[in-house]
Formats: C-alpha cells, structure tokens, sequence
C-alpha cells in the first residue's frame, strides 16, 4: 500500500469520527430536556357559579304525634304504617271496661244526687208552709213565739239542705262528664288528615300516661308538601335568602335532582362541638311522592352567577415558584421569591395570595404592571390589602411573569378575573419541576387552599 493511499484512509477515518461526534452532540441538544418543566392550565372565558352545599333531613310541613292521656291496655289497632287516615277517624281503642264502670258508677250517683234534691225540695216546701202557718196563728196570738221561731229556722234549714243538695248534684253531673271524657277518650281519632309514618304500640300493650302522655302513632300531614331543614355553616349563611332557589339529591335517587325554595333560615343556632350552624328551611313539591321523611338530602344553593366572564382556575393562585426556578432558567431571583420554609417579608395573604410580601395579591412583579393599574403591597403580612387581589404566574416566552389581578365571583375551582393583565387563551402555572425532576416546591411554608 503506497503512502498515498495510507493517507486517504486517515483522512477519510478522521472526517467519520468527526462527523460522528457532531451528530452525537446535534442528537444530545435536540433531546435535553428543558431546565424546567412547567404545568400550565389554560385562562378561559365562561359561566362562573358561586354555590353553598349542606346537608338536610326531610320531613312534613307538619308532623302530629297522637297520644293518650289516659292509662290502659290496647284493646285493638284500626291503622298501621303508611295508613291513609282522615280527621276523627277511628284509629285505635284503649279496652274501656275499667272506665265503662267508672261512668256507669258516676251516673248512678247522678242520679242519686237528683233524688236528694228531690227530697230536699219538698222539705223546704213543707218547712214554708209551716212557717206561714204559725205565723199567722202568731198574728193572732194562738201560738207562742217559740214556737214561731222554732218554725222559721225550720225553714231556713230546709233551704239549706236544697242548696246543699244542688251542689251535690252539680258534683255528681262534673263527675259524670268527666266519666264519660274518660270513656270517650280510649276511642283513639286522628285529629288530622294525612299518612300514618310511626306506630309505637301494638294490641294488648299497657300504656301508662300517669307522667306525660305517651306516643302511639306519629301523623304527617301532607306528604305531597315537604321540607328540608339543612344546616348551614355560619361562614355561608350571609350568602342565603329567603326565597333563593336551591337543588338536592338524595341517596334514594341519586340520577335526580330535586328543586325547593328557601323558606326561611331561622335564627336559632345549632351549636356541636363548637360548630356553628343554620337551620335554612326549604320548601319541596313532593307531588310524585318518591321523596320520604327522614332523607339525607345533599342540598346546593346558587348564590350568585356570571356569564361570559375570563376565569383563571384556583390552583394558578395556589402556585408560588421557588429560587431554584429562576436559577434553572438562568434569570434573576424576583424580590419576595423566597426558599422552601423561609418566612416571606410581608408574608402571604389568606388563599396563598402574592408570591412572597403583602397580603393578597403583594409582591414585587417580575413582568411589569398589570392591565389593573394598581401596584402591589411589599409589607403587611396580616392580611394588608384588598382581599379581592391575587397573583398568579402567566408562562410567557418560556418564562414565568408575576400577573397581578383583582378577583371576583368563584364557584371553588376557577375564579373570575375583575381586572388584570390576563387574557382568554393565556397559560397560567399551576406546578414546576427542576431537571432532576424534583418538584419545585409550591408555596413558601407549605400550599394553601385559596377557597
């Protein structure tokens, strides 16, 4: 092999390594990885609804506990669970053998007291005659006036024994009625219209109602009206109204929503374990008759809504980058951008506001002044600031840019944008990640929930 052809050889050698190791780096810079990987969510326009949740229990509009006042054994029951029952219709009976007795004995002394008023009478009308008698014999001096005297309070005892005998048949005619309530009232009636939803008792069973009257049937009016009876946090009560449309479901159905209408919301507060709660009562149309008492009813009120408005979801104002974003990136830590754990100057406002001091929506921005024309705070880290203002963190260019905004109306994911230099179609950051694939840590002592 001449020399010559030995150096073409290296040449060409030389030239294949070369090209392959520019090949090599063009493939590794094609494929490196970003120096951080962003999670953006998109900045939309739409319906925004603000809602409240509770949880209720169904019932009547009105529910009649059906008692006793009086003790015995149930003789006989004429109606049972979800029984249709009518105003003063028999529904059961106590056995009356024991006041049957009482009324027959009150009647016989009734009668006995009528027969002494009787006797009474005619005694006081034979004492009168009496008198008249010897008075006139007085008169003409045939008697003497003992004896007249003795004739006159004759008379007057006669009189008394009338009265007392009235009184007794007034006595014995209270006791009488009194029998006979008793004896009316182991004829158990329904004093209303509706549907039998409770029984308590059943044949041969002793009530006593010598301390308070025991419970034998439990009446709901109309079940065809219903209502709910929510409990509602104290912190959304302020958001509730009488006559405010509200939605529920229940476990029984749970494809289906159900409509109602705030009532009222009551007064009274509900406390336990130092939980604070409303009672808001909702009316139900129940025309179908699928819903029952006694329902877990999962209620939601609409407490305002907007159309057509820039929304920005929640978690882009969750977000807070750290130091190491702005150092993968090659740029300038922005003031107020603090390490995992260190306290921000100012600290953040409630909802995990600005990114780093003031309150919501503080901090020095890293991209200029918004559309809002208002300058974020540096200080007051209790909450110093509009409680309408937050930041979020828009991806520009490549680069992460503070965007302070002024919020309004939230349904507890997104939130509308009132005023801010953010746009329909505009990528906020809701997560970052170093190379190393590390997550960049979200917030400067942990993440806080905005709503």
């Amino acid at each position: 092999m001449t020399n010559g052809r030995r150096l073409l050889m290296t040449v060409f050698a030389l030239v294949a390594v070369t090209g392959a190791g520019l090949g090599v780096r063009r493939w590794r810079a094609a494929h490196k990885k970003p120096p951080v990987e962003f999670d953006t969510a998109a900045v939309d326009r739409g319906r925004i609804v603000a809602r409240v949740t509770a949880t209720g229990t169904l019932s009547a509009l009105v529910t009649v506990q059906v008692g006793t006042q009086i003790s015995g054994t149930v003789q006989k029951l004429y109606a049972d669970f979800n029984s249709t029952v009518k105003k003063g219709e028999l529904i059961a009976k106590i056995d009356p053998q024991l006041f049957q007795a009482a009324f027959e004995q009150a009647q016989a002394n009734y009668q006995a007291a009528q027969g002494n008023l009787i006797k009474a009478e005619a005694q006081e009308r034979d004492a009168g005659r009496q008198f008249e008698r010897e008075k006139a014999m007085l008169d003409r001096k045939l008697v003497a006036q003992a004896d007249y005297d003795t004739s006159q309070a004759n008379l007057e005892v006669a009189r008394g024994s009338s009265a007392a005998a009235r009184g007794s048949l007034a006595q014995a005619k209270a006791q009488l009625s009194q029998a006979k309530v008793n004896l009316d009232m182991t004829r158990i009636v329904s004093p209303t219209d509706g549907t039998v939803i409770s029984r308590s008792v059943d044949v041969g069973q002793t009530v006593a109602a010598s301390l308070s009257a025991p419970t034998l049937f439990a009446i709901a009016k109309d079940l065809r009206e219903m209502q709910v009876d929510t409990s509602v946090a104290e912190a959304d009560v302020g958001k509730l109204s009488a006559g405010m449309p509200a939605t529920f479901t229940v476990d029984a159905f749970p494809g289906e929503r159900f409509k109602g209408k705030v009532r009222q919301i009551r007064n009274a507060p509900q406390t336990v374990q130092n939980v604070v709660t409303y009672d808001a009562v909702i009316d139900v149309d129940n025309s179908d008759l699928k819903l029952r008492p006694g329902m877990t009813a999962n209620v939601t009120f609409v407490a305002a809504e907007k159309d057509d408005v820039i929304r920005v979801p929640n978690a882009a104002m969750r977000y807070k980058p750290s130091p190491d974003i702005f150092s993968a990136l090659g740029l300038p830590v922005p003031h107020g951008v603090h390490e995992p754990g260190e306290r921000a100057h100012g600290g953040a406002g409630p909802g995990g506001g600005a990114h780093g001091g003031g309150g919501p929506g503080g901090g020095a921005r890293a991209g200029g002044q918004g559309a809002g024309g208002w300058r974020a705070r540096g200080g007051g880290g209790k909450g110093e600031g509009p409680s309408d203002k937050r930041t979020v963190w828009a991806l520009r260019g490549g680069q992460p840019q503070q965007i302070n905004l002024r919020i309004g109306l939230s349904d507890g994911s997104t939130t509308e944008v009132v005023e801010g230099d953010l746009h329909e179609g505009d990528s906020v950051i809701v997560d970052a990640s170093t190379p190393e694939g590390s997550a960049a840590p979200a917030s400067s002592g942990g993440m806080r929930r905005l709503f």
